[in-house]
């Protein structure tokens, strides 16, 4: 009797780890997601304060938003866990022409909004929605289920390989009338990215980044601005009342900031000198108040972040998840991708580019759009943890051989 007592309990403790084990996400992603979003919030709060107090006469108005933001964020996450992963790649195509039409209704008047001479926002009156932020996370679902479904034929038919690519020049052209040359050059990235990770012809690779290399380099100079931006970064102090100034008040900040910082909420740059310090340098102000100690744990962060990402892809793979697999790829790349850039930005690494941050910059639509599409690599990481639960897959059983009786 009490042996038949002790192997129930056995059972039901067995059960509730299982059940535990499959809902434990990947601790150290969540660790890292968590530490990038609450120092996200933080570094808005104190980049802000002054142009917030100056603008909207509510020194906190920007981090409100932000939490807003992040709460809409978790609120559309849960909405999209109702859906199966099969379920979102038969709507990947559907998302994909929703974000072409959404592109399109940019340049109507009256819809679209300019700020700063870019029309990249649709005026919904509550709030402006950035749709290039929509375009990446729904170019990454359509390169998804077209790998799923085409994956061993792109590498022999070559009307499949350039399919994706079509669609890339599509999006590519729509956001370059906005302009936004930054969102062109994260979603090519991107996209040869996956296109590689789908073992598609080294040669037509090779050929396909010397094309887009060509035709970026090509649109990097051919408007006057971004010419100026391309040469300016190289030497910021030759002008650096005019061209220059982004990047030399930027370079200052991460001057002051030495080791450790000059202490949290002690930024002088953020004090109307350098432009656009709680969204595309937000990093700049950020080293001045952390220090390099403080820039480099971010930077640690988000390749912790990155790497688990890549990891619950590649276990998606191994268990022919496929779609999902390449979901985790393109989420992960995008936001590697934008930290890159971005960060290259604010250390006069690479050409001054309109990037935010990912979840530490000020922005609504980007903040949104980044939690739905982590939410989806987690999702994908519980269905891995899933397949190999003894629990889960007892009642499986149970239920297909009910299915039969």
């Amino acid at each position: 009797m009490d042996t038949a007592l002790e192997t129930e309990e056995n059972k039901q403790s067995t059960n509730l780890k299982s059940r535990i084990e499959v809902w434990a996400f990947d601790p150290y992603l969540l660790a890292a997601l968590i530490s990038i979003v609450t120092i996200g919030l933080v570094m808005v709060t104190s980049s802000s304060i002054s142009i917030a107090q100056k603008t909207t006469s509510q020194p906190f108005y920007y981090a409100i938003h932000q939490a807003a933001f992040i709460f809409l964020g978790m609120v559309a996450s849960i909405i999209l866990w109702g859906f199966s992963l099969k379920t979102i790649q038969k709507l990947a195509i559907f998302i994909l022409l929703g974000v072409i039409v959404l592109l399109a209704l940019v340049f109507v008047p009256g819809v679209g909004k300019t700020v700063n001479g870019s029309t990249r926002w649709l005026n919904l009156g509550i709030m402006a929605v950035q749709v290039s932020e929509i375009a990446k996370f729904g170019m990454i679902l359509f390169l998804s289920h077209y790998i799923a479904k085409y994956g061993p034929s792109l590498q022999k038919n070559v009307f499949r390989f350039l399919v994706p690519l079509v669609i890339l020049a599509i999006l590519g052209s729509l956001l370059l009338l906005e302009p936004d040359f930054g969102a062109t050059v994260v979603i090519t990235g991107t996209t040869l990215g996956l296109l590689f990770l789908a073992g598609v012809r080294l040669t037509w690779f090779v050929a396909l980044v010397a094309v887009a290399a060509s035709a970026l380099g090509f649109l990097a100079i051919s408007a006057p601005y971004r010419l100026q931006r391309m040469t300016s970064f190289l030497n910021p102090w030759a002008d650096q009342f005019d061209t220059g100034y982004q990047l030399t008040q930027a370079l200052i900040a991460f001057g002051r900031g030495e080791w450790f910082g000059v202490g949290l909420g002690s930024s002088v740059q953020k004090l109307f000198y350098l432009p656009e310090a709680h969204t595309d340098f937000i990093f700049a102000v950020l080293a001045e108040e952390l220090g390099l100690v403080g820039a480099v744990t971010v930077i640690v962060l988000y390749g912790l972040f990155v790497f688990r990402g890549f990891k619950i892809g590649m276990a998606a793979i191994e268990r022919k998840e496929v779609f999902g697999g390449f979901v985790s790829y393109g989420v992960v790349l995008w936001i590697g991708l934008q930290v890159l850039i971005s960060i290259g930005v604010n250390t006069g690494v690479l050409p001054t580019k309109g990037l935010t941050l990912p979840f530490i910059s000020y922005g609504g639509s980007s903040l949104v759009v980044l939690c739905v599409a982590v939410s989806l690599l987690l999702k994908v990481d519980y269905q891995n943890r899933l397949q190999h639960s003894p629990y889960y897959n007892r009642r499986k059983l149970f239920r297909e051989l009910y299915a039969r009786d």
